[in-house]
């Protein structure tokens, strides 16, 4: 019977494939992204039924184009035109309309890329100073209308949204965000990784992305960039590209094959501003580090995983893993040996030159993965307490103290993600608040891997302000012996409160001020009266300029 079964299945195959044709590119790589590579439609067949998979690819071809995302950086406008999966017969050609005084007009053409299916625009000699209407077209009837924004240089406020981690446990839309993050029309949208959990399927899965999150950006510039588990990791030390030899990634390195990295850092990143310093790493693994300015607001765009250095075999090991510490008697300078990397070389050299700009500039911010401490104290779940985590950017503690010092001599504040967890601290680099600011902000999907602010002795930190409802505020020691004064953080309460949403942080030129805003999932923000998670919003403020800038927090009224 199986014999007959097997028969009967290859039969369909081959008649299927001569009907459709032989792919006309085949992967570099094996058993990973067959949702979209090779004869991709006779996998989306088997499973068109199925309850539990990420997407169908299969769409009408009307519908093949998924999703464009773009920025205007110098002049230059790049923008990623991401489709479904073509069949063979189908043209590869995606083109580029706008419309100039009521017209459309075909700007561009270009061939898509079988693996990944996305195609890069980039137009020079871009006027930054008007609106323009775009549209991607591919065959037909195929179509993907939205606006390039003009940059914003007039306006006193400039408004990011700030979202991460979009976890896979639940595949609906994001109607709650869609509405939401709109009301507040933000300047610019910043995903700060993990817009998959997908480990092996990521054009899949972004194509989910797209269809979830494709009204933030259709008409306003984005930022995304790839964190752990977009490349298929848990955590990633990228040491400069090695090959790791686990899943585990923490002997450093990326365990999956490089073109499948590749791949993945194309789709979401290569639409960004041309990088500092384009020279690939090791495997020929790219890089995406730069600059976006908007209005007048300057963004240094980092990969914080990608030069880290991975803690197996190259430290003494505290724990049942090697990246988990859970001896609270350890000596953290034990674990901060010479020649580990966090940044690397390349990116703070990228960091101390891009401090130095302030032509045009009147603020700056660093947008990253994750955060430069051990900002949660529990992990999964609440009894799970955890002294030290080294996928957190606390260690190595002397490429922390590089990174922020870089951060700071810049004047910028520090967004990011990762963490599943808001948070808003102000770091100690010397001293408790000598260093920058930074605000993690919430999950999209807090269902995945939860985190709890909670000191093990339930304390208060030293010099917590008095007025501050949150009990667990002021200056405490990370288990990586950092200094950080917490501000804020938005614990889970219970089922119906896991303290999932977005961040969204306003850039006043003019008070030289910045707010930072942590609002829940299912709070409908479009209502009077809508509050924000407890303890936000919070503001600081700007003195001095240039290389002597400095921000004090506003007291809580």
């Amino acid at each position: 019977m199986k014999l007959l079964l097997s028969l009967i299945l290859s039969t369909l195959y081959l008649f299927t494939n001569a009907q459709v044709g032989e792919p006309p590119v085949k992967a570099p790589f094996e058993k990973l992204d067959i949702y979209c590579v090779n004869d991709w439609w006779n996998h989306a067949k088997q499973i068109k039924n199925d309850p539990n998979k990420i997407i169908d690819v299969d769409v009408p071809r009307d519908e093949v184009i998924c999703f464009g995302i773009y920025t205007t950086q110098n002049n230059v406008m790049k923008m990623t035109a991401q489709l479904f999966p073509l069949y063979p017969d189908e043209t590869r050609e995606v083109r580029l309309e706008l419309k100039t005084n009521g017209e459309w007009q075909e700007v561009a053409k270009e061939i898509m890329n079988d693996i990944g299916w996305s195609a890069l625009f980039r137009i020079e000699n871009w006027d930054d100073t008007k609106d323009v209407p775009y549209r991607l077209r591919h065959g037909e009837n195929a179509e993907f209308q939205g606006l390039i924004r003009k940059n914003p240089v007039g306006k006193e406020e400039i408004v990011v949204a700030s979202l991460n981690c979009n976890s896979n446990k639940d595949r609906g839309l994001r109607e709650q965000y869609t509405r939401n993050v709109n009301h507040f029309n933000p300047d610019m949208v910043f995903f700060a990784g993990d817009q998959s959990y997908d480990h092996i399927e990521h054009t899949a899965a972004w194509l989910l992305f797209g269809l979830q999150f494709r009204d933030l950006f259709r008409e306003r510039p984005a930022i995304t960039i790839p964190d752990d588990h977009d490349i298929g990791q848990g955590n990633l030390w990228g040491e400069g590209g090695k090959i790791a030899s686990s899943p585990a990634g923490d002997d450093g390195g990326y365990f999956y094959h490089h073109e499948y990295v590749k791949m993945v850092e194309r789709c979401q990143t290569a639409h960004l501003p041309d990088p500092y310093d384009p020279t690939p790493l090791e495997q020929g693994i790219g890089v995406y580090y730069t600059n976006l300015t908007i209005g007048g607001v300057d963004f240094a765009i980092i990969e914080d995983r990608k030069f880290k250095s991975g803690p197996a075999g190259k430290i003494p090991q505290q724990g049942p893993r090697p990246d988990h510490i859970r001896n609270l008697e350890y000596d953290p300078n034990s674990i901060d040996l010479e020649g580990l990397k966090l940044l690397g070389d390349r990116q703070l050299t990228f960091l101390k030159a891009w401090g130095k700009q302030y032509d045009g500039v009147s603020m700056k911010a660093v947008l990253s993965q994750t955060g430069f401490s051990g900002a949660a104290h529990r992990h999964g779940q609440f009894e799970n307490y955890l002294h030290a985590d080294l996928d957190c950017n606390g260690w190595p503690q002397t490429g922390r103290k590089k990174a922020l010092r870089m951060i700071k001599d810049a004047g910028a504040v520090h967004l990011a993600g990762d963490q599943h967890l808001a948070t808003l601290v102000q770091h100690g680099i010397d001293e408790f608040r000598d260093g920058p600011f930074a605000f993690v902000a919430p999950a999209i999907v807090n269902n995945y891997y939860r985190r709890w602010w909670h000191p093990l002795d339930e304390q208060p930190g030293k010099n917590k302000d008095p007025k501050n409802p949150l009990p667990f505020t002021g200056d405490y020691v990370d288990g990586l012996g950092n200094k950080i004064t917490m501000h804020a953080y938005a614990n889970i309460e219970s089922q119906d409160k896991l303290r999932d949403g977005f961040g969204l942080v306003r850039f006043n030129k003019k008070e030289k001020s910045v707010t930072f805003e942590s609002w829940d999932r299912f709070t409908d923000v479009t209502k009077s009266g809508a509050k924000q998670m407890p303890g936000w919003p919070r503001t600081i403020r700007q003195t001095g300029s240039g290389d002597n800038v400095t921000w004090k927090l506003d007291p809580i009224q």
